[in-house]
């Protein structure tokens, strides 16, 4: 048999099964869950919003189990850990306080705010993952250029989804320069 005729009867079979199959009442197969990488990132978009609007933190909420706990940089000499409950309310006080700079005011809620990834390793072992970001993160309208950050996530499988298990912070500075794992 020729090239062509063979071609023509496996796309006639094919077809032909995804028409047994159809009439058959078999549904799609359910969605594939997000992949660990895309839940990290999903999270940098649900913390940023524009002006006027607010992140909607029930979904924040769904992307970690209940029991996490996030251990950031709250200023340039302490650190702060928080159960997520606390992250949460971290945030909205961020997103309520002014910030003065010069002759510029800027208040996040109004301004807006954007965390964004600019690089990302992942690793993966059965039912858990670390997860290495550097972010940017910048408040819309004011005077400074982004302050880069290096998150650090773990994440655990949890009835075939990935959640957030727990995450620490921390500045990149002229005297702690992006690590090479993230260049």
């Amino acid at each position: 048999m020729k090239a062509d005729s063979l071609r023509t009867i496996a796309a006639g079979l094919l077809l032909l099964s995804l028409a047994v199959l159809a009439g058959s009442g078999q549904q799609a197969a359910a969605p594939v869950a997000p992949a660990v990488g895309d839940v990290v990132s999903g999270l940098y978009s649900l913390v940023s919003a524009s002006g006027g609007t607010m992140p909607d933190w029930d979904k924040v909420r769904a992307l970690f189990i209940k029991e996490a706990v996030i251990v950031l940089r709250t200023s340039r000499t302490a650190l702060t850990a928080f159960d997520l409950d606390g992250f949460i309310k971290d945030f909205v006080d961020f997103y309520e306080r002014p910030f003065k700079r010069g002759e510029t005011t800027v208040v996040p809620k109004d301004s807006g705010f954007t965390e964004k990834v600019v690089r990302m390793k992942v690793w993966e072992f059965g039912d858990m993952a670390h997860v290495l970001v550097l972010y940017e993160a910048m408040i819309t309208g004011f005077p400074m250029a982004p302050q880069q950050g290096i998150d650090s996530w773990l994440l655990v499988r949890r009835d075939g989804r990935w959640l957030i298990a727990g995450a620490t912070n921390e500045l990149v500075t002229a005297a702690r320069p992006v690590p090479p794992e993230l260049r």
